[in-house]
């Protein structure tokens, strides 16, 4: 293992450290929000609708390629911490070209998840207080870009309490649901788990719905990686991300698995109030007083939560993809608190336009959403091609090992290639791939140009100096 060299200091004003600024209980509590957003609460029930209740073994198999991609991903980063995470990795063991194109079509997806979850919030919003929807949805990305750029404890707090408050409405939902299937809640409306099988059977569309439920089940588990983004700005960047893959198996089975069982088995899988998101049907069949309200509030954290986690995400992605030569340079210095101030505005400046584009270009903005329907997948894909290569040729890791290497990692790989080839397939999805497939075309092409080029390069990820956080309490002289 190389030993990093010692980085030059950095100037009165500004540097190119990030600096260690994150706790653990913030950590754990970014792995677990990571992977709870909007989808869950109310995005799942398109799932349900698709699939019926076999929609349970749309999101177990979603859930288990999740498990162990993030076990290949945490064997990486366990062994080098790094704020490019998967990018890095890809670029050592792939080429600049994988490195390159990951890395930019990663930030692309979350600079349109800003603009999505803005707006989601900004309808809620402005329907409580009566203003324009525009209005709430551009003051709540002021107020959580502002905030990642004074500081990384600023999104660390965020997030602690968003995510907070996201398991304590989970929790209360799956207590709530257990009550009604053993008939113990009063005034519930609920028969037991009867309706998994009474509206035509539990596949009532056959496989190929259950199929088509996966493609939305594992869009909604996009978010699990983040910890290892932001893992490299704690103190204790091995044991964080250690605790983080560990525990994700219980985290996507309890939230996820767990909500949707209850979801489909105390809601009929055709009903019209699904409409309206799946948490807020099964409270209204358990007749639970301002259903409504109650899912506004915890909608407009949901997206709060994946809103303030995107600005943060590009903005680390971005200074990564500028530490390697593969972004502007700007976005590689950081402030005196060790924020790259420069990758968070610019990243929030995109995002803000694609909100205005939503309300004044809707057709340009429908299109821009689609460019990034398959990058979680690809994203997956190229983490799986990372381990497979990086195991194959560096020493048997030990804190963090993916199971069964090298099957189940080719095993994984498989799959990702068939869910791809599901999309072209499924009239649905087919818009989404090929708009995806043409982004990540042109951004392998230019990043197999650069490859040619490498004298102009800086000294890559793992072992450039900059690379390495600093204390959070550390004074530049």
């Amino acid at each position: 293992m190389h030993h990093r060299s010692s980085p030059a200091p950095p100037s009165d004003t500004h540097g190119t450290s990030l600096t260690q600024g994150l706790k653990s209980r913030q950590i754990t509590m970014i792995s677990i929000g990571g992977v709870i957003g909007a989808g869950l609460f109310v995005g799942s029930s398109t799932a349900v609708a698709a699939a019926g209740p076999a929609v349970l073994i749309s999101f177990l198999l979603a859930a288990a390629l999740v498990v162990l991609v993030m076990q290949m991903l945490g064997e990486m980063a366990v062994a080098h911490p790094d704020t490019g995470s998967f990018s890095t990795y890809a670029d050592r063991a792939l080429g600049r070209w994988a490195g390159f194109s990951i890395g930019w079509l990663y930030w692309w997806f979350y600079i349109l998840v800003i603009p999505i979850e803005a707006i989601a919030a900004g309808e809620v919003l402005g329907g409580l207080f009566g203003l324009p929807s525009w209005i709430p949805a551009l003051v709540l990305i002021a107020v959580l870009a502002g905030s990642n750029l004074l500081a990384v404890r600023n999104y660390g707090e965020f997030e602690y309490w968003f995510a907070l408050l996201k398991v304590v409405a989970i929790v209360a939902f799956l207590v709530l649901g257990v009550l009604a299937v053993l008939g113990l809640l009063p005034g519930s409306d609920a028969h037991g788990v009867s309706h998994l099988w009474s509206e035509g059977g539990f596949a009532p569309k056959g496989a190929m719905a259950v199929l088509a439920g996966l493609l939305t089940a594992m869009f909604s588990f996009q978010g699990s990686e983040i910890v290892t983004i932001a893992a490299a700005e704690s103190e204790e960047p091995r044991k964080n991300i250690k605790k983080a893959v560990r525990a994700v198996v219980w985290r996507l089975g309890l939230f996820y698995v767990g909500s949707i069982f209850f979801v489909v088995a105390l809601v009929p899988w055709n009903s019209d109030a699904l409409a309206d998101g799946s948490y807020q049907a099964v409270l209204d069949h358990m007749n639970v007083p301002g259903a409504g309200r109650i899912m506004d509030v915890v909608l407009v954290v949901a997206v709060s939560s994946c809103l303030n986690s995107a600005v943060y995400t590009a903005s680390r992605m971005a200074f990564s993809l500028a530490r390697r030569g593969d972004a502007p340079a700007a976005f590689a210095v950081t402030s005196t608190s060790g924020v790259p101030r420069t990758a968070v505005l610019a990243s929030t400046v995109i995002g803000v336009a694609a909100v205005i584009a939503n309300y004044l270009l809707p057709k340009v903005f429908t299109y821009l959403i689609a460019s990034s329907g398959a990058i979680a997948l690809m994203m997956y894909l190229v983490i799986a091609l990372t381990q497979y290569a990086t195991r194959r040729r560096e020493p048997q890791p030990t804190e963090v090992r993916m199971w069964g290497f090298p099957y189940l990692t080719l095993a994984t790989i498989a799959f990702i290639t068939g869910v791809l080839v599901l999309m072209a397939v499924l009239p649905g999805h087919r818009l989404e791939l090929w708009l995806s497939l043409g982004l990540a075309a042109v951004l392998v092409g230019v990043g197999t140009v650069r490859q040619c080029r490498p004298a102009a390069r800086p000294p890559t990820g793992l072992h450039a100096a900059a690379e390495t956080p600093v204390p959070a309490d550390t004074v530049r002289h």
